[in-house]
């Protein structure tokens, strides 16, 4: 969101001004939601047991993965390949990385107890964690060109054709796919406060 407020960039300082915007807009639909919801929602307690042990799984693996050891691979691998300069052939490693990483998380195991474990903690990021960097890597792998903070150098100049879609990443099946999708038009609102900030 950060690019569509203040152009093509991902400066740290902006995200203030997003979470401000957007956390109002999300607290503002989803009270919209409940509201117009004829009943409340509700929880399959086998759901419940099934997430409770998906979440206690690290503490009763054989594995010896050690959760920070694949954390502080991971970051080397995000750091080392798909830094802010991008190629092609290290995005690809990358994701040879990544998969290598998720086979890695699925033996990580924990020691100690439930309370304050920031082991456990770091155990139960690992999927979310991995699940974005491989996102983040097709997304970079997909988009061939530059354009504000994305910089492939194999492909220096920008494409047009970006500019007129987004690359959406969904999780379905268990695998990931990206889809070319095209922008939506911009609210009426949204293009007379533009107009009125240039």
């Amino acid at each position: 969101m950060a690019a569509g407020l203040h152009g093509a960039n991902r400066l740290g300082g902006n995200s203030l001004s997003d979470l401000l915007v957007f956390g109002q807009r999300a607290g503002l639909y989803a009270a919209e939601y409940a509201r117009a919801s004829a009943s409340p929602p509700s929880v399959d307690p086998a759901d419940v047991e099934r997430a409770a042990g998906d979440m206690l799984a690290p503490f009763d693996r054989a594995g010896t993965e050690n959760p920070y050891a694949v954390h502080a691979d991971l970051e080397d691998c995000m750091q080392n390949l798909v830094g802010i300069i991008r190629v092609e052939s290290e995005l690809l490693q990358a994701l040879e990385q990544i998969e290598c990483l998720k086979r890695r998380t699925a033996n990580v195991r924990v020691e100690g107890n439930r309370y304050f474990n920031p082991g456990w903690h770091m155990a139960l990021d690992m999927d979310t964690m991995l699940t974005v960097s491989e996102a983040i890597t097709r997304s970079a792998l997909a988009r061939k060109e530059s354009r504000g903070g994305h910089t492939r150098s194999d492909f220096p100049d920008a494409d047009p054709r970006f500019a007129q879609i987004n690359l959406v990443t969904r999780m379905s099946d268990g695998a990931m796919t990206l889809s070319e999708e095209p922008l939506p038009a911009i609210p009426d609102e949204l293009k007379e406060l533009v107009s009125a900030s240039v």
